[in-house]
């Protein structure tokens, strides 16, 4: 199967073509609630997991970004109905995180605060093979009283601590959203992109050089622009006519080949 290329069609038939443990990571951002109908696809969520679970290598893992709307004055529960059913199929969820944005668009949210964050579940076939954390610096060095919890509670007597000089970041991610999260003007002519640290920070961390990424709703390219600078072979499906010429004059720009295949 070729890869570092943006296959303009339904992902079923991109998936149904690979082979079986394929895949190192898939990062993508489904359509979902009102957005199930993508430019008349219809959005068949078993069937993409049963497939994502058969072609993803042991210790291969998706990651799962996605929200909830608010409907009726109650919000959808979809991002929870997909954990369920990836974990019906197979899959563990691994790691719950927080996509927050810091800049979300202004709305009129009623009795409820402003909605700033979406999920993104770390599917995973098996235990995950490859982690590498995004650290950030502490103070090194400082010493401090921590606690010991012992079986009657907390013992304020106990020893002393020393602060690493890192740690692991945690499991909330903060991004610019909108035209402040990429450089590609032409990114924006597509109605729902995620910001391209985003997927860099997704990718470095799940896969290393010259692994496989994927993307089953490759929409504007961002996925496969993020694998191509950290040195990640990828494959996208996008079945919207319109986003496969935008991804792949984005793509251009980076990888000079896409203009002559597509």
């Amino acid at each position: 199967m070729e890869i570092n290329k943006v296959y303009p069609e339904n992902c079923i038939e991109t998936l149904t073509r690979m082979p079986d443990d394929f895949l190192d990571l898939t990062l993508t951002s489904p359509p979902y609630d009102d957005l199930r109908t993508y430019n008349g696809y219809e959005f068949p969520l078993n069937n993409i997991i049963e497939l994502l679970f058969k072609k993803t290598k042991p210790g291969g893992v998706v990651v799962w970004v996605i929200g909830d709307r608010t409907v009726n004055g109650s919000e959808s529960l979809t991002s929870f109905k997909h954990a369920i059913e990836f974990t019906k199929h197979g899959f563990s969820l691994h790691d719950t995180m927080l996509y927050v944005k810091n800049n979300p668009i202004p709305s009129d949210c009623g009795k409820r605060y402003r909605q700033a964050f979406e999920y993104m579940f770390c599917f995973s076939k098996g235990q995950p093979g490859t982690f590498n954390p995004i650290m950030q610096a502490t103070q090194p060095g400082k010493s401090f009283k921590s606690f010991r919890i012992t079986k009657v509670g907390r013992n304020d007597l106990a020893h002393d601590h020393v602060v690493p000089a890192e740690r692991k970041v945690s499991n909330m991610f903060f991004y610019n959203v909108g035209t402040s999260s990429s450089r590609d003007r032409i990114a924006f002519e597509h109605p729902a992109i995620f910001p391209e640290q985003l997927a860099m920070d997704q990718i470095f961390t799940w896969t290393n050089e010259g692994d496989l990424v994927y993307d089953c709703f490759m929409g504007s390219g961002t996925t496969a622009k993020a694998a191509h600078v950290l040195n990640r072979n990828w494959i996208g499906s996008e079945i919207s006519k319109e986003y496969v010429e935008i991804a792949n004059k984005r793509l251009t720009m980076y990888v000079p080949e896409i203009c002559a295949a597509a």
